[in-house]
């Protein structure tokens, strides 16, 4: 069953925020995941959520996903990213 990572950030350095994309899509690609959202505009349809730049990454497996959250070259790139942006992540099962 695919395991989804769902990130919404919000971005308060742009240009360390672009040197972390660009470190942590071979991350991604390295556990076998797989962009399906990069940001791009959004719309909220209900409720009071106020997206930021919104990431989704699907992943063969959530055992996957939590592999890549947890994988030593992830954790460095998250250094980047703690600097770069506030950002809220959940790892959600697939059906």
């Amino acid at each position: 069953m695919a395991g989804y990572a769902i990130i919404n950030n919000e971005i308060t350095d742009e240009a360390l925020h672009a040197e972390f994309r660009d470190k942590v899509a071979a991350t991604i690609e390295a556990h076998g995941g797989r962009y399906l959202v990069r940001g791009g505009a959004t719309e909220v349809m209900d409720g009071d959520f106020t997206p930021g730049h919104v990431v989704v990454v699907e992943f063969d497996s959530v055992d996957q996903a939590r592999a890549w959250q947890t994988s030593p070259e992830y954790i460095e790139a998250k250094k980047m990213r703690t600097k770069a942006a506030n950002a809220n992540v959940i790892i959600v099962e697939g059906v």
